[in-house]
Order: C-alpha cells, then sequence, then structure tokens
C-alpha cells in the first residue's frame, strides 16, 4: 500500500515538472502555458488588430505630432491636416509616445522620450526636422522627462536622476546645438521635481515638489541664481498636480485640493498671494487644464463621475465655450501657437482613441485621425454602464457605496456569439493605488463580452481617484486591507444579481491591480473561479526595499514605511505572500522582467511559494518588457494565454 501512495506521489511530481517545463520563445518566457493557438484565440486575432492615435503636440507650422502604432511599437507621426496621411517619423523596437515640439521655429525639431526594454528610463533625444536626424541629449544613465520649453524655441527645461539615481534633479538644454551640453540648474536633493512652466520673459521656471497624490509644493525659481520663492496659500496640506503662469506672468494657475475635497483649477496672484477658485461651482475632479499663448481662452477637463467634460472660457469677458464632444475620455490638451485652436485626444468604451481640433471661433470639432478597429463592427461594442454597489462601512449615516463600471454582452443577431442565462464575471482592478477605472476603448475587454460572454466589472475601490481626498485615502496605511474588503462586498452583489454567474467569477488586475488580484485570492478564494495577476505586488516589504529608489518614499507615503518595525510588520501580515498557502484556485501570473516599479521578484517568489504546495500557476515573462507588456506581439500573446486560461477553467466549472 506504501509502495502504491509513494508511486502515485512520484507520478504527480513528474507530472508537475513536465506541466510547469520552461520555454523560451523570441523574448517571451512561458512556464507552464499550454499551447494557446486555439479557435478561440483566432478570433482574438480580429481584435488585436485595433489601434488608437494620441494628440502628443503642435508642431510650429500648424501641423499635429501623433503616436499611433503601424508596426510593433507605437511611434511618432505627423498628420498636416484633418485626416490627412500620418507620416511616420520615429522607427525604433521600443515605443515612442511622449514629445515637445518649440512654438517657434527658432529650433525645427521636437524632442521626445524613449526607455529600452521597458527599463523606464526613459531618455531625451532630439530630432532635427531638417535632416531627421536623432541625437540623445541626456546622459543615458537615469530617467529623464517632464521636458518643458522656453518661449525664445532655444532651450527646454526637465529633470533627470543620472547624477544620484534618488533626485529629480533640474536640467536646461538647447537641444539644436550640439555643442552645448546640458546644464544642471538645481540640485533636487533626493525629492522629487518637475518643471510645470517658463515665465513669459524665459527669467524664471515654476516647479513643484511632489511628495504625494494628496501633498505638492510650488515654487518659482529664478533660472540664473536657482533662487526658490515659494506659492504658498496656507499651512495646511495641499495637492499640486499641474500649474502654469498667466500669460503676463503675474499670476499661477493651478489644479489644487487646497480647502477643497476636489481637485480644483485657481488662479493665484504672484504680488497679493489672493486666490480665486474658477471651477469652485463644479463638485468633481479637475484632471488637466491648458491656456493659450496669448491669454485669451483657459481650457480645463473635469472628470464627472468617471466622465470627462471639457470647458472652455473666454478670459476676457468670462464666456463659456460648450464644445460639441461625446460622452467619453478627453486625452492631452493644448493650443496652437494662434491660440485659435485646442488639441486634444477623446475615445470612449465604444470608439478608440483619436486626434481631434477645436476651432474655438466656431465652435467646431474637427476629427484628424480615425484609426481601425480590425475587422470587427465598431456599432456593436458594449457600452460601459455606471453602477454603485454597497460595502461594508457606512458614510454619513448611511451605507457606502462603491462606483463601478459594468460591461455586459448584448443578444440577439448583432452580437458576437448570442448568449443564454447567467454569464461569468470578471472584476477588472485598475492600479495605482490612486488611479481611477473610466470608460477607455479596450478590444480585449470587448472580445471578453461579445466572443466569451464574460460581464466585466471595473470597480473604483476605495483609494481610486476622482471621488474626493476622502475617499482618495481610505485605504492608506493600516486601512489597506479595506479596499480588500471592498472586493468582498462586490462579490456579495454579484451573487445577488440573477443574471451572473456566482460560481464563475474572476479577478484580473495590473500593479497594484494585481495586489488586489492576489489579495482576492488569499481572502475570497472560496468564492473565485480563478486570477490573473500582472507585474502585481506580492510582498509589500520586499516591493519597497527593491522599488527604484527614486520612487521609493513616494511609495512609501502610501503604503506605509517598512523601515517603522510596526509598519513593518503590518505589511508582511497583509501581504498575498504570507498568505500564499490560501490560494487553491489556479492563478495566472504575467510580469516584464524589466520592471523597475515592481521588480521581477515579486512575481517569481509567488510563483514559487504556490508550486511549492502544489498549486497551479501559469507564469509569462517578457526579457524586453517591463511595467506591462508594450509591444503589440507580446501583447498579443498575453491576451491570448489570458483566454486560454479563462476558457480552461470555465470548461473545469462545467
Amino acid at each position: 500500500m506504501k509502495v502504491k501512495i509513494l508511486l502515485a506521489m512520484s507520478l504527480c511530481f513528474v507530472a508537475r515538472v513536465a506541466d510547469a517545463a520552461v520555454v523560451e520563445r523570441g523574448n517571451l518566457v512561458l512556464d507552464n502555458i499550454p499551447e494557446v493557438e486555439t479557435p478561440l484565440t483566432a478570433r482574438l486575432e480580429d481584435y488585436m488588430n485595433a489601434r488608437g492615435a494620441s494628440f502628443v503636440d503642435w508642431l510650429p507650422d500648424g501641423s499635429v505630432l501623433i503616436s499611433t502604432r503601424f508596426g510593433d511599437a507605437e511611434q511618432l507621426h505627423r498628420v498636416a491636416g484633418p485626416l490627412a496621411d500620418r507620416e511616420q517619423l520615429t522607427f525604433y523596437r521600443e515605443p515612442v509616445t511622449v514629445a515637445r515640439s518649440p512654438q517657434s521655429v527658432t529650433a525645427p525639431g521636437f524632442i521626445f522620450l524613449k526607455d529600452q526594454g521597458g527599463n523606464e528610463n526613459a531618455q531625451i533625444h532630439w530630432y532635427d526636422s531638417a535632416t531627421r536626424a536623432v541625437r540623445m541629449i541626456s546622459d543615458g544613465k537615469g530617467l529623464y522627462g517632464g521636458a518643458v520649453w522656453a518661449h525664445d524655441g532655444r532651450r527646454v527645461a526637465y529633470h533627470g536622476t543620472g547624477r544620484d539615481g534618488v533626485s529629480y534633479d533640474l536640467y536646461i538644454a538647447e537641444p539644436a546645438n550640439k555643442f552645448a551640453a546640458p546644464r544642471l540648474v538645481f540640485n533636487g536633493f533626493q525629492k522629487s521635481w518637475a518643471v510645470q512652466d517658463w515665465s513669459p520673459d524665459d527669467g524664471k521656471l515654476l516647479i513643484v515638489n511632489r511628495v504625494s497624490a494628496n501633498e505638492g509644493h510650488l515654487y518659482v525659481m529664478d533660472v540664473a541664481s536657482a533662487a526658490l520663492t515659494p506659492i504658498s496659500e496656507g499651512k495646511d496640506v495641499a495637492s499640486v498636480s499641474q500649474a502654469k503662469f498667466s500669460a503676463d506672468g503675474r499670476s499661477v494657475y493651478l489644479i489644487t485640493n487646497r480647502d477643497s475635497e476636489f481637485e480644483q483649477l485657481r488662479r493665484v496672484d504672484l504680488v497679493t498671494g489672493a486666490a480665486e477658485v474658477i471651477t469652485a461651482h463644479i463638485p468633481w475632479d479637475i484632471n488637466a487644464f491648458a491656456r493659450s499663448d496669448d491669454g485669451r481662452y483657459l481650457a480645463w477637463v473635469a472628470n464627472v463621475d468617471g466622465i470627462d467634460r471639457l470647458t472652455v472660457i473666454n478670459l476676457a469677458n468670462r464666456s463659456e465655450i460648450v464644445p460639441p464632444l461625446p460622452d467619453g475620455q478627453v486625452g492631452r490638451i493644448a493650443f496652437d501657437r494662434t491660440g485659435k485652436k485646442l488639441a486634444m485626444t477623446l475615445e470612449s468604451s465604444q470608439s478608440p482613441r483619436d486626434v481631434f481640433v477645436l476651432e474655438l471661433e466656431r465652435n467646431q470639432l474637427t476629427r484628424y485621425t480615425k484609426s481601425e478597429v480590425g475587422a470587427i463592427d465598431p456599432l456593436q461594442f458594449a457600452a460601459a454602464e455606471l453602477i454603485r454597489f454597497p460595502t461594508f462601512d457606512r458614510e454619513r449615516g448611511k451605507q457606502r457605496q462603491i462606483p463601478a463600471f459594468i460591461y455586459r454582452p448584448s443578444r440577439g443577431p448583432s452580437a458576437g456569439t448570442d448568449f443564454t442565462g447567467p454569464r461569468p464575471v470578471i472584476i477588472d482592478i485598475h492600479g495605482g493605488p490612486e488611479s481611477q477605472a473610466v470608460p477607455t476603448f479596450s478590444p480585449f475587454t470587448q472580445f471578453l463580452v461579445r466572443e466569451m460572454g464574460f460581464v466585466v466589472i471595473a470597480p473604483n475601490v476605495r483609494g481610486s481617484s476622482g471621488y474626493g481626498k476622502t475617499y482618495l485615502n481610505l485605504d492608506n496605511g493600516e486601512d489597506r486591507e479595506d479596499s480588500v474588503r471592498d472586493l468582498g462586498a462586490l462579490l456579495v452583489w454579484v451573487g445577488a444579481q440573477r443574471d451572473l454567474d456566482a460560481k464563475n467569477v474572476f479577478v484580473y488586475g495590473g500593479s497594484y491591480g494585481g495586489y488586489m488580484s492576489l489579495a482576492a485570492m488569499v481572502h475570497y478564494g472560496d468564492r473565485l473561479r480563478g486570477g490573473i495577476d500582472v507585474v502585481g505586488i506580492s510582498n509589500f516589504v520586499t516591493f519597497l526595499e527593491s522599488t527604484s529608489a527614486y520612487r521609493r518614499d513616494l511609495r512609501r507615503v502610501e503604503y506605509g514605511d517598512e523601515r517603522l518595525p510596526r509598519m513593518r510588520a503590518y505589511l508582511q501580515r497583509i501581504s498575498p505572500l504570507t498568505s500564499a498557502a490560501r490560494i487553491s484556485k489556479p492563478l495566472l501570473v504575467v510580469q516584464g522582467l524589466n520592471d523597475p516599479r515592481v521588480p521581477a521578484n515579486e512575481s517569481k517568489q509567488m510563483v514559487a511559494k504556490i508550486r511549492a504546495r502544489g498549486g497551479e500557476v501559469w507564469y509569462l515573462a517578457a526579457k524586453d518588457e517591463g511595467h506591462g507588456f508594450r509591444k503589440k506581439q507580446n501583447r498579443d500573446f498575453q491576451q491570448k494565454t489570458m483566454v486560454t486560461f479563462l476558457e480552461r477553467q470555465l470548461a473545469k466549472g462545467k
């Protein structure tokens, strides 16, 4: 009898080893990943061919710089006018999506950012429009970004960590002058600094020291002496998310939650200190704003319960322009050099990212790009529905409500597949944790809904942005697991819905959302069919000790300081790795091996611990990716793997 038991155990061990065979396919590492080319994933390919286009910046000649993908990674393109050809300018294996151009023709070109293999050590490159030659102007050692051009069109200011790997120092460079080396103008003193704007005379910089999502400090810096003058409105801590000088340089516009539950647009007089709250009438966060160079127009984007609303006002008479925009999300906005046009990115749950231009004098919205959605009828895409579900605690005497967006399969001949009966569920958890789930275009979500019949629910658990700073802070420090309890409340809500199959619920998330997926597997595994963790945190202590040095203090403000014994013990206790033995359902883990935010060891140690006790884990890694897969070839394989994982787990439940 003992011999039979030992033989059975031996055979099980051999089977597990065989299942967990590691295969390298190009830059991908497949560990216990089965064949993913199936009839179902063949249908997925139609969805994976969709693409979007994003507004990057205006060029001095009135054309626009956009980012879009025609190959494996997004690159920069020039679009001369409405629906004109997309002229590709950069050709790299790595994505290029961030660039800034001077509005003066003094420097004939633009700068752009590019990292290597997803390591996020972005370097600043100069693109000469006359010769199409490219030259790197940063030192190649650290992370650089936040570039802002001076009005003279010669100089650009930016931050970088190359000096010590921790401090966000400030530099000024003359990109078109190959003989002028970038000049260090401010020592960051191991803090996170960013350039916001140049003064109209180019003699001063507006800079911000960001401490956390709820704390920032704004200063005016003299370019010649590096002397700082604080812009202070009071002693209380407040956020600063964006700032810009007024056209005359006498005041500053900024987005802050000072004296408010929400992020508001304010104007502060630099002489008297008097402040005006421009958006006091809007009980929601202001996400972004822009000002025309001539000071005539001011535009802002308000986040109204997850839907963006664009407003433009004429500052001379405070008259308001209501742009004819569809419901959805508004990306980067910027005025052209004439101040008569406002460019932006628009998207919704049913339409991909595209570039539009608002002509202010006629209040006319003009499409500049029209992105393809593959061989799928875009009229049949599932719309996002805003819901709220009750959670475990109370707010103002009533049960707290958690917002979420839900995507449901349609029925009838127009649907991808005509589904009947209760539908399986995927809970799609955003990262951050200060991010927010909003209706954006996701071909993968549309596939899950239309072809697999899933109902996808994207909750904004406590700690999400967009609902006020009190809500944002509800998961800080030792309240971290309260956001996980919100997921438990969502599972209760799912169980009460007649059209949802509570026996087939999956959790899926990336980054902090990956931690939430793992935590849900620990606490609510008996109510889940499986989970997907993409670049997620498995242990807060090892994460804080190994995340890149330049971001460590920012994360300690959010999660707690692991160097303090009490907090270290708490973080260890709530980490999914500590309770990995409680994860009994299958898990898919996805990791970029160059990830500087959540290093690969976070996933490796989780996989090893679950497998050590015989648990089922699929592990997919990429050698040329970082915090998520950005290259199409890698992303396509990841999505096929996810579909295969979900399909197999659903089959087990039948």
